[in-house]
């Protein structure tokens, strides 16, 4: 257990101190020989009058044990012998107004389970780690030029025990590698974990943030749930909010009696809309809680990188960018980002932003705020609309798709399918699309379709890549029963088959950042919906073609850049993917006719409500 000494303090009052869980918290104290002689306590809380810890070990009496204040800005301190691993315990606070606060330990380790509240003593060190390799190999990559194919998934729901139990951290990997190397995901991204109240908030509403949440097991159990990932090369991204906090009577909200990490006018504290309460991410203490727990989840757990929940609620005051801009809450980022990059610049740092703020994805160093991408809510919006519409009216909306392409290098980008959008009432992935049941599963392979071989890396909410029906809810596991049936079951190989082409080709993701990689072939076939493309790098040179009518085309006619024989590597129209297996068989050479301003054409059979790729043989 480090000392806390004058410097530290400066550090942690600057928003500088980047291992604060080192000093805060509960921390076993052991001998020589690695035994437990007791537990030393410390907590920050400087409107405090008198701070206890409470627990089993001395009947939960705030009279037995009493902290001792060691500094003037407010932390305390207590050692009790005998205090072992698993021991739970509160701090109980006196305020300076006389108002007596029962606390969990902002820096606790462990929790509870829930509908209990306290914190737990755990020993965090001790994980023994296999990954070193893996994490060389993260640290030497060029990330920004690699795929990136990620699945969201919320762990209990995913899949439970016959009883309805959630599985535990260590129980998944058996259950879950397997079906993401199955699958071709090479990342998966877990709904928050750290400890959350109310299963129903999904953990974006959370009160443990060094506590990942004690419903699916021990904090060395997610550890080794993250090794085994690595072992099979899947990067572990975790979605974390550090935004705004749940308002329940244990977590950080008026943790001592004053407002000490969020806001402290009721005007930028208050968030109505999801009933929480905005951080004041210029305060030192509250910039130092959250960029040491990034610190803490990266070097105990191996996090391979962070999804930052509602930025655009950190970015202007109530994320409404007529308040103006939050200069705290973007200086905040910028030295989150900072602080992560000196730790490992390929962590990962992904915003969830609606908002047109410039430079999100663009260095510190630079200019910019630093994230390394930003979620596409535009593509996202603009392509579910389109999707949605009947295809008879798709030609009046043909903009919906190719807006996209105007502003897809502005910032490095993720194309998201993620759980907002199969959730209350908005109907699941499969659920948008219109038409009869061939017709919603062949526009649903076109969406996926569309998707891979558009600028981007991709995300894609569990259960969306067998096209559940139902939408998505937190106590339930996904359908899987629906894989006993042909359409659910050849969506799913369809899915598999189109994350691993993406993955296979450098055209589709070696230059996400260079607006070189994309060349529209024709983007004005507003009457019959048929969208032409190219995707290239050095190596390779792909031709995308989308047919979003129910019609066929037979010998359709499209120009091509270069002169040569083509071969057809993805036809979303295949009987193995549920379609009616009208597809290009043999390759196509290309003939000097005229089209689309190239001098070569190849003719080509458009299925319908069908993707079809290209590939030109060298």
């Amino acid at each position: 257990m480090n000392n806390f000494d004058s410097f530290n303090l400066y550090l942690f009052n600057q928003g500088k101190l980047e291992k604060a869980y080192e000093l805060f918290g509960s921390h076993l104290v052991k001998d020589e020989d690695g035994n437990t002689l007791g537990t030393i306590f410390r907590v920050y809380a400087p409107n405090a009058r008198i701070v206890s810890v409470i627990g089993d070990f001395n009947g939960w009496d705030s009279r037995t044990h009493t902290m001792r204040k060691i500094d003037d800005q407010g932390i305390f301190e207590l050692y009790i012998e005998g205090i072992r691993e698993w021991e739970k315990y509160k701090y109980v606070i006196v305020t300076n107004q006389n108002e007596t606060l029962f606390k969990a330990d902002p820096y606790g380790f462990f929790s509870d389970n829930r509908p209990e509240t306290c914190s737990k003593v755990y020993d965090i060190d001790g994980y023994y780690w296999h990954d070193k390799e893996y994490l060389e190999r993260r640290k030497n990559s060029d990330q920004l030029h690699e795929p990136l194919s990620i699945y969201e998934m919320n762990i209990g729901s995913w899949m439970t025990k016959p009883d309805g139990n959630f599985n535990k951290y260590n129980e998944l990997p058996p259950l879950l590698i397997p079906y993401l190397k199955k699958m071709g995901f090479n990342a998966v991204e877990f709904m928050p974990l750290v400890e959350f109240p109310l299963d129903e908030s999904w953990g974006y509403q959370g009160t443990g943030y060094y506590s990942v949440t004690s419903r699916y097991g021990v904090p060395k159990d997610l550890m080794y749930l993250i090794d085994e990932l690595h072992k099979n090369n899947i990067k572990v991204i975790m979605d974390w909010v550090p935004g705004h906090i749940c308002k329940d009577a244990h977590g950080l909200y008026k943790f001592d009696g004053s407002h000490l990490y969020e806001f402290d006018d009721e005007y930028r504290r208050e968030n109505v809309t999801w009933g929480t309460a905005n951080l004041d991410l210029s305060k030192g203490t509250t910039k130092s809680f959250l960029i040491s727990n990034a610190y803490f989840f990266m070097e105990y757990f191996h996090i391979d990188g962070f999804r930052l929940d509602a930025v655009s609620n950190i970015y202007y005051y109530l994320g409404d960018q007529r308040n103006g801009i939050n200069e705290g809450g973007v200086q905040f980022l910028k030295d989150l980002s900072n602080a992560v990059k000196a730790y490992d610049r390929n962590v990962i740092l992904s915003a969830e932003d609606s908002t047109t703020f410039p430079n999100v994805t663009k260095p510190v160093e630079y200019g910019g705020v630093g994230f390394d991408y930003k979620w596409n809510m535009g593509w996202m919006n603009d392509t579910l609309k389109y999707f949605a519409k009947d295809p008879i009216h798709r030609k009046y909306h043909h903009d919906y798709i190719t807006f996209s392409l105007v502003y897809a290098y502005s910032e490095n980008f993720i194309l998201p399918l993620s759980h907002d959008e199969v959730v209350h009432g908005k109907g699941s992935l499969i659920e948008k699309m219109p038409g009869d049941y061939w017709q919603r599963f062949a526009s649903f392979r076109a969406l996926i379709g569309f998707m891979f071989t558009h600028p981007g890396k991709k995300l894609l909410f569990m259960g969306g890549e067998f096209a559940q029906f139902r939408e998505w809810r937190e106590k339930n596991e996904l359908d899987w029963f629906l894989l006993q049936y042909d359409s659910h079951r050849t969506a799913q190989n369809y899915v598999a088959f189109v994350n691993k082409l993406y993955q296979k080709h450098p055209a589709l993701y070696i230059n996400d950042d260079n607006y070189e990689s994309f060349r529209w072939i024709d983007a004005s076939n507003t009457d019959q919906s048929v969208f032409i493309y190219e995707r290239k790098c050095n190596d390779e040179n792909l031709i995308v073609a989308l047919n979003l009518t129910p019609n066929s085309y037979l010998n359709y006619k499209i120009g091509v850049p270069y002169k040569g024989t083509y071969e057809e590597i993805l036809n979303s129209d295949k009987l193995e993917f549920g379609g009616s297996d009208l597809y290009n068989g043999l390759p196509l050479d290309s003939m000097d006719n005229p089209m689309h301003g190239f001098d070569q054409s190849i003719e080509i059979t458009l299925a319908p409500l069908s993707v079809s790729v290209f590939k030109k043989i060298k």
